[in-house]
């Protein structure tokens, strides 16, 4: 093994481009096909509903039960994918990104449209990278308000991801080091990793799912009130 791979600095620059470039991919390659994943959800959970926009009128405690099964479903996932990968310790560590990212992205994907918020155009896929920033831990500040450019803000927040990703990852793997003893450390790590960014995300999504039946709500309170001196007249 070379010197300096066990230096915390070495392993987070490792991980960081590594995970930069397995997000990048990872958006084009695994994206979930929402028609399909509301085939799913329909016969797995049995909902009541057409479409995502049918979610709203669900009840949020039961949308939160399906978010958390998602979580540990992936959780699961990155668990067996650090233990096999694992084995090689930090000759395995760029692959094993790639697959972390993959659940990961999959993952916020999933919990995106339980919430009901498709990513078909350009703001709801910016949106998507919001609430991805926003489970990795990264606050955004400024950027979220300049999304006129949807590329460049994407990766501007993978690049943001990323940097909080390889830190992290640093400061927790160092035992991979040892090829054996990184078979459970791997799947401990990715396990947890998941698990972290899941309940973020679950917060992120629940979050806006409110504020949009809020919304929704008050704009079916006006409606009915400019409906009724109709009706009267």
């Amino acid at each position: 093994m070379a010197a300096g791979n066990d230096n915390p600095g070495w392993l987070a620059r490792r991980a960081e481009g590594a995970f930069q470039k397995a997000l990048s991919r990872a958006y084009q390659t695994v994206r979930v096909r929402p028609e399909e994943y509301l085939l799913h959800l329909r016969a797995a959970h049995a909902l009541p509903v057409a479409t995502f926009d049918g979610m709203f009128t669900l009840p949020v405690e039961e949308l939160d039960s399906i978010a958390r099964q998602t979580v540990r479903g992936s959780m699961k996932m990155a668990g067996a994918e650090g233990a096999g990968l694992g084995l090689g310790g930090f000759f395995t560590v760029v692959p094993d990104v790639g697959l972390l990212a993959a659940i990961t992205l999959r993952m916020l994907q999933k919990l995106s449209l339980v919430y009901g918020f498709e990513f078909n155009t350009e703001e709801e896929v910016a949106e998507l990278w919001i609430a991805a920033a926003t489970a990795a831990g990264v606050d955004l500040g400024r950027d979220v308000l300049e999304k006129t450019l949807l590329r460049s803000f994407v990766e501007k927040v993978i690049g943001r991801i990323a940097r909080r990703f390889g830190q992290e990852f640093a400061e927790k793997a160092v035992a991979r080091a040892v090829p054996v003893l990184s078979s459970v450390v791997g799947a401990v790590l990715n396990y947890y990793f998941v698990r972290a960014w899941g309940r973020r995300a679950i917060a992120h999504f629940q979050q806006r799912h409110l504020e949009e039946r809020t919304r929704r709500t008050a704009l079916a309170a006006q409606s009915d009130a400019l409906q009724l001196p109709a009706a009267r007249s």
